[in-house]
């Protein structure tokens, strides 16, 4: 007979199953063993559940800790995050903002719930139509990174400055979903930015306007002792002349080396290529460092090693300046033995020509510790070099600024006491232009006549003295009037072959009495070469030129050779242009 405390499941299987008592007692022993294997089940499952609610405690404590860690990193997160000063932001693909820090709320003065769903382009109202097109050009074509500065009003009215940064943020797979950046209030460092444009701008103006006051009245002593080294004179006002003339000349070099010192550090020297004979250059630089040589009994070596062609391509008036700067050097600090200038070719190809020049002097040399410094503005070798031997300190400086628009670099070589030898490399261009080196004659002041009637405006009542006397030396036809008004009057009463037009003046300046002529109906009077005579360097008003359609340039203190040769030009070509 079957124990009375049969298993649930077992009784349940027999009943359903319809056993009959002697079925039952024919296989008791195999409802026992089946009866047995239940409650042993029955056992496992109570143990296995007891296992499984320990482990579930176990589980529930470690995700408690997890998670009471997790909420302490998030809360330094945030902490860290919302004491830094900037804005850290979160969009998602199209712009839409996801996540902002407390900083956005005290940099835009809108709050973080507000802005958190919209757009970038609804919220940063400063930026503008073409930084919004750079931004959805980042999301849209997945640039690595963007960076601009944008002006933002805030709701107060307050404008401030914003410096912003973002980068894109991928899923697992490799696709943008977002970006995520930084904003800053850079509006300080803006507005002292703005500030010093400001004041460097108001800088270059007051250099410009002394420079004009200053060339004005030298045009006019350096244009004078011209004219008497012209005309005859006593043998003994010679040196008295000379002296005049190099004075008023040093003090110009001095005036356009404060002014090349400002565009080299505003980096607007640009170099301008064009055929040019080296020969005549090195003509043109020997003869007078020649004479310097002959007065302080100096040695004067000027070599040239290799063929040189006729005519090369480059900037033959910065490769000048900076030969005469090492000369005049040279020369300065030189009281026995002497100079060698060398001109070197190095290299030559089928395109071009390297060429090296170097300065080498005996004087009182530079020390080593001092060679860095003197290529400074405004540096020399020693304290008492400027009380001694006079100059700016400004020479080295500018050799070197103007070399290195060349490609080139100033060297040196130099013991104190044992002389100095500066030296550098430049690569000039084969020129297409065949034709035979001019022998400079500039050292002679031109006085053959000109067939030439001018017209002049100047104001100035030295440099119209100068003006006169130089025209009466060449037998120039001339008139001259005070300002551009005065200038069109005349003009509508008689004709000239060309004018010469001072660019400030009261009543009418250069510019519009240009403008008035060029819109006259008359194609022969509208059409005639109009020059400007000025003290402003070229670089300041050469775009202007272009603009008011004037056809050629000329500085004052103008070189009285240049001037003859322009004239002489237009009188032999009165409808062309320079």
């Amino acid at each position: 007979m079957l124990k009375p405390d049969l298993h649930r499941l077992l009784k349940r299987q027999i009943a359903n199953a319809g056993f009959l008592p002697e079925d039952i007692k024919k296989f008791e022993s195999f409802f026992e063993v089946v009866n047995d294997a239940y409650k042993s089940f029955d056992e496992d499952v109570k143990h296995i559940e007891v296992i499984l609610e320990e482990s579930s405690n176990e589980l529930y404590k470690l995700n408690k800790a997890l998670k009471s860690q997790v909420d302490s990193v998030e809360n330094e997160l945030n902490t860290i995050v919302n004491t830094i000063e900037g804005v850290i932001f979160k969009t998602d693909i199209v712009g839409n903002f996801s996540y902002l820090n407390k900083a956005w709320e005290e940099l835009f003065g809108v709050s973080v719930d507000e802005a958190i769903g919209k757009n970038y382009k609804d919220m940063l109202f400063g930026i503008n139509d073409k930084e919004k097109k750079r931004i959805n050009s980042l999301l849209r074509l997945k640039q690595q990174d963007y960076n601009t500065l944008f002006k933002y009003h805030k709701p107060s009215g307050e404008l401030i400055w914003v410096q912003l940064r973002l980068v894109l943020i991928y899923d697992k797979a490799g696709n943008p979903t977002g970006t995520i950046g930084f904003m800053s209030d850079v509006t300080q460092l803006k507005e002292t930015e703005l500030e010093l444009f400001k004041a460097n701008k108001t800088k270059d103006e007051f250099l410009s306007t002394m420079s004009h006051e200053i060339r004005t009245p030298l045009n006019a002593v350096i244009g004078m002792s011209d004219i008497l080294l012209m005309e005859q004179f006593l043998p003994e006002q010679l040196e008295n002349l000379q002296v005049l003339k190099y004075s008023s000349e040093h003090l110009l070099a001095l005036v356009n080396n404060l002014l090349d010192l400002n565009k080299y550090k505003s980096d607007e020297i640009k170099l301008n290529e064009s055929d040019f004979s080296l020969i005549e250059i090195i003509q043109n630089i020997r003869l007078p460092f020649q004479k310097t040589a002959t007065k302080k009994n100096l040695k004067f070596n000027c070599i040239v090693n290799g063929t040189i062609p006729a005519v090369l391509k480059g900037d033959a008036l910065k490769l000048s300046q900076v030969l005469k700067n090492l000369l005049s050097n040279a020369f300065k600090f030189t009281h026995n033995g002497g100079v060698t200038f060398k001109v070197q070719v190095l290299e030559r190809t089928d395109y071009s020509f390297k060429i090296r020049f170097s300065v080498k002097d005996t004087g009182i040399g530079v020390s080593y510790d001092k060679q860095k410094d003197i290529f400074k503005s405004f540096v020399q070798a020693t304290e008492n070099t400027s009380v001694l031997y006079g100059g700016s300190g400004l020479g080295l400086y500018i050799s070197k600024e103007l070399l290195k628009v060349q490609n080139s670099r100033l060297n040196l070589e130099s013991k104190k006491g044992e002389g100095s030898k500066f030296w550098f490399d430049i690569e000039f261009k084969r020129s297409k232009t065949k034709r035979e080196p001019i022998t400079s004659k500039s050292y002679i002041r031109e006085t053959e006549a000109i067939n030439l009637k001018v017209l002049v405006a100047e104001d100035n009542r030295l440099n119209a003295m100068l003006l006169k006397k130089l025209f009466k030396k060449w037998e120039i036809e001339y008139v001259i009037a005070n300002n551009g008004q005065e200038l069109l009057d005349e003009y509508a009463k008689d004709d000239y072959n060309i004018i010469l037009m001072d660019l400030q003046m009261p009543i009418l300046d250069g510019y519009e009495t240009t403008r008035e002529i060029r819109k006259l109906s008359d194609p022969h009077k509208s059409q005639i070469p109009i020059i400007a005579l000025t003290a402003f360097s070229e670089s300041e008003v050469g775009e202007k030129l272009k603009n008011y359609k004037m056809d050629g340039y000329v500085s004052k203190p103008f070189n009285v050779n240049e001037l003859h040769k322009l004239l002489k030009f237009y009188s032999a070509n009165p409808k062309e242009a320079v």
